[in-house]
């Protein structure tokens, strides 16, 4: 991550400095300050656009034609794992939604609470493994808890499992993950960007492996989750889970149909926090990853980064009246990749239902702040990662 943080960190230190040269704010000199400038603005965009390029790769070439393979395996096969630490009302609202079929439930949390329709089951203090926090609790109830399913399908504690339809015939079944509105108004828009970006993920099950995993819905084979087990120290377990899967196995992974409503992040903060420890914990899992892969990996949270520059440089020095780069071929990229983010939120808008989708696109020329949004805990997570996990906050049924 050293090669991440410091390049981030250059970039950043020239756009303030320069930035403010060119807005004659400080004394540089004018032509080096403008060749430093646009090399960094070109280089930042290439950047941008490489990825952009290979994402639209994944989602429409790679992932043309992908339908999520039909269930083969009900209620009956699958045990429900819940994780949480102690909110009571959050899990009892998730398992609440689940369906009658799905009737072999167990709560997983760090403190005692009371949970109906649930078996809850607590952590002890003196359990020890190489896994931290959440990771750890996945670990002490793959080493607890037994069962004879064909499946375990953890879920996180703010899971509304709204739409379940079975899971098709694979050693990793990642749910689709639809966040609803809790309390920000942008962090709820950043999710939605996210899941417009995130539908590349139906070209996964064509690669030798999966890019990220999320775990607000993941289900995993149980003779497949005994043979790699939770046990590492991570802060992203179920990509880690998912990686150290296909490194050391010849696992299969498939896209369910099945849905859940997990709670978009409260406020600023949480949102900002959430997606730091995504972006550390995904850049130092990288080590799972065989080299191409690696490199990709890394290139794109980079990238992801530095997305949002042209909104917070460029867009305030040209209001402020400043020169800064109208090359015609500049300008060209520079309006494609603003197209891809618009693009990337209106295929997340889409995605909603059709009740959500008329007041989310009004909300498109706020794409370039949504961008900022989603992106800053990546700048957080790569320039300061946290050192332990954090739960992000939940506003809990009456949220």
């Amino acid at each position: 991550m050293k090669v991440e943080r410091v390049a981030l960190a250059v970039v950043a230190a020239v756009l303030v400095l320069t930035g403010a040269a060119t807005a004659g704010v400080t004394p540089l000199a004018a032509g080096t300050v403008a060749s430093l400038f646009e090399l960094t603005l070109w280089t930042t965009a290439a950047l941008f656009a490489g990825t952009a390029v290979v994402w639209f790769a994944l989602a429409y070439v790679v992932g043309a034609g992908y339908e999520s393979p039909p269930p083969e395996y009900d209620g009956d096969d699958v045990q429900v794992r819940v994780l949480t630490i102690d909110a009571a009302d959050v899990v009892q609202a998730t398992v609440d939604s689940l369906p009658d079929d799905l009737d072999d439930v167990h709560v997983v949390a760090e403190d005692a609470i009371d949970v109906a329709g649930a078996d809850v089951h607590s952590v002890p203090e003196d359990f020890e493994c190489d896994a931290v926090r959440k990771g750890r609790a996945i670990e002490w109830a793959r080493r607890t808890l037994d069962t004879d399913r064909e499946y375990v399908l953890y879920l996180d504690e703010d899971s509304l499992l709204t739409d379940w339809r079975g899971l098709p015939d694979a050693d990793v079944v990642q749910l689709r993950e639809r966040p609803r509105h809790t309390g920000s108004a942008l962090s709820y828009l950043a999710d939605v960007y996210r899941m417009g970006v995130q539908i590349e993920q139906r070209a996964f099950a064509r690669l030798s492996v999966p890019l990220f995993a999320w775990g607000g819905g993941i289900a995993v084979r149980s003779s497949v989750e005994d043979a790699v087990t939770w046990d590492r120290e991570t802060l992203v377990e179920d990509t880690a889970f998912v990686w150290a899967a296909a490194r050391e196995f010849d696992v299969d992974f498939a896209l369910s149909e099945s849905v859940c409503r997990n709670e978009a992040p409260p406020n600023l903060t949480e949102i900002l926090q959430q997606r730091r420890r995504w972006a550390a914990g995904n850049l130092d899992a990288t080590s799972l990853l065989p080299t191409r892969y690696r490199v990709l990996t890394r290139v794109r949270n980079y990238a992801w980064a530095l997305s949002p520059v042209v909104t917070l440089v460029v867009v305030p020095l040209s209001l402020l009246g400043a020169t800064v780069v109208y090359a015609t071929l500049f300008v060209a990229v520079s309006v494609v990749l603003a197209a891809f983010t618009a693009f990337w939120y209106l295929r997340g808008v889409l995605y909603y239902d059709d009740a959500d989708q008329v007041p989310l696109a009004l909300a498109l020329p706020l794409a370039p702040v949504v961008t900022v949004v989603h992106s800053m805990g990546t700048v957080a997570g790569i320039l300061a990662p946290p050192a332990d996990f954090r739960v992000t906050e939940k506003a809990g049924p009456d949220g």
